[in-house]
């Protein structure tokens, strides 16, 4: 009995000798440093505070806790960054550790599970797509030899609006705009175009990308509250199934049609003068000695990639452009009396090789990006555990640069800010301020090692249809324009640009 009782005192004494180690080891021990933020929910965190918008939700969370805060989208931790000393932090300081992507559900089943470009993990494979696409596809080469294309597309596309103002029919622009870019990069990647005869394909991408891009930028509850992963509780996987199936049918028709040309050219001795990426690509899927393999999902993932970045996006940004020329008069005015002196008069097409002397619509362009980015913001995943501006962000984090509010702050661009005034780029230090990633006030394509390829692409098609469709038409429109905002992965228009294109010069084209 008395040696019971000695055991009891002892493990007695163990175990509070124990807990008060403990105890004094955590109290001592450094305590992780998070950016501030507001108080959490079990289970969903902070999703109750994040409307269909985030980038608006983001911005008023943000108003409050400051420039950088951390909220929880379900049990994933994020950071949200809202200047751009901070932006520069993150994105070039250390952007060792958020050089990969996040890849929600949607975008992995949309790639073919995870097998294309945009949302690779940055390392081997990633390098050499970026390498194929820069050299290759968006290179400078390989952009001046396909100046005609882009060339026969604005035309097409001035001649519909022309049609359309003489009969006095009111135009969808933002749809007719998504056919023009479309066409651009369905010549590029398949040599194909939307408005070919007997051909339906393209047509079906042009709507594949609407709904890609809407369903990708969708918020998707099974991403982060981890007892949801595998349930389709918003009924998106019907949507997207569907998707995937369309587009995965119409590229196993262009590959097969792709490959037997190749064949009989190949039997014929001759060659291609100059080949479309799908050509490209069918090489290296080919050839058994390249230094990546590809299969054929790799180049299906690949295209769709290059449809996603280079279509909507530039279609979205040129509509926002007009909206925002529409509704301010003046600037629509200055623009013209450009053109006009840069056209000897207006005698002839405003042309891709006039942009150097455009600096007013380049200003417009800055400014539209400014205030209607492509995307509200830039999202980074850490790969890895960091310290950044004294604050540990754990491996998996999300991080969300978000743009939109950027371009907003009266901080950043003086009370105006709200106002679309291409002039702030006209003139001081701004005059100076580029949208290629080095300056981290405005970087609408991102920045460092992940910057968007097809920049270079989006800045010869975006200023010279915008100049082409302000230099030809009146845009008659009934009341007044929303500046509304629709969710998706891009940041479109919520209600479509309707207006009568009503042609002003006796130009032929």
């Amino acid at each position: 009995m008395a040696e019971t009782k000695e055991y009891l005192q002892l493990f007695l004494l163990w175990l509070v000798s124990t807990i008060c180690i403990r105890f004094i080891l955590t109290k001592t021990r450094r305590q992780p440093s998070r950016p501030p933020g507001p108080a959490a929910l079990p289970v969903i965190g902070h999703l109750h505070l994040i409307s269909s918008l985030p980038n608006r939700s983001f911005h008023a969370l943000s108003t409050r806790y400051g420039p950088i805060m951390q909220i929880f989208l379900g049990s994933v931790p994020c950071v949200v960054v809202s200047c751009p000393e901070l932006a520069k932090e993150f994105l070039k300081t250390h952007e060792q550790s958020f050089t990969n992507r996040f890849i929600s559900e949607a975008v992995h089943r949309l790639s073919y599970g995870s097998k294309g470009f945009l949302f690779a993990p940055y390392g081997r494979y990633w390098k050499f797509m970026k390498k194929i696409c820069m050299s290759e596809l968006l290179g400078g080469r390989t952009l001046d030899q396909l100046l005609h294309v882009r060339e026969q597309e604005t035309l097409r596309f001035l001649r519909v609006l022309k049609a359309k103002g003489e009969a006095r029919e009111a135009v969808n622009v933002g749809g007719e705009l998504m056919t023009l870019t479309n066409s651009v990069i369905s010549r590029m990647l398949l040599n194909r175009t939307c408005c070919e005869n007997n051909d339906d394909d393209m047509e079906d991408v042009r709507k594949m990308v609407e709904d890609t891009a809407e369903l990708a930028g969708k918020f998707n509850v099974a991403d982060f509250v981890w007892f949801c992963k595998g349930l389709d509780l918003q009924r998106m996987n019907k949507r997207l199934g569907e998707i995937l199936e369309r587009f995965d049918c119409m590229m196993e028709r262009v590959m097969k049609e792709h490959e037997e040309e190749r064949k009989r050219r190949k039997e014929r001795g001759e060659e291609k003068k100059i080949r479309d990426l799908l050509d490209i690509l069918l090489d290296i899927h080919e050839d058994d000695n390249m230094e990546m393999k590809l299969s054929r999902e790799n180049v299906k993932a690949f295209i769709l990639d290059i449809f996603m970045a280079g279509t909507d996006t530039s279609a979205i940004t040129i509509e926002w452009a007009l909206a925002e020329l529409i509704s301010n008069p003046h600037a629509m005015q200055k623009a013209r009396e450009e053109i006009s002196s840069v056209t000897e008069n207006n005698s002839r097409l405003i042309q891709e090789s006039d942009l150097s002397n455009l600096p007013y619509i380049r200003a417009i362009v800055k400014e539209t990006l400014r205030l209607h980015p492509t995307s509200p913001f830039l999202g980074r995943e850490a790969s890895e555990d960091c310290n950044v501006c004294g604050y540990d962000i754990p491996q998996k984090s999300l991080l969300f640069v978000n743009l939109w509010a950027m371009g907003r702050d009266p901080k950043l661009w003086g009370e105006n800010a709200l106002e679309f005034r291409p002039e702030r780029f006209m003139d001081g230090e701004k005059k100076q301020f580029d949208v290629k990633g080095q300056c981290f006030q405005l970087m609408p394509f991102g920045t460092g090692r992940r910057v968007c390829p097809g920049m270079t692409l989006a800045l010869q098609v975006v200023p010279t249809n915008l100049a082409a469709m302000v230099q030809c038409f009146d845009f008659r429109v009934d009341g007044v324009i929303s500046m509304d905002e629709k969710p998706a992965m891009t940041l479109p228009r919520a209600q479509p640009l309707i207006c009568v294109p009503l042609p002003r010069l006796s130009l032929s084209f």
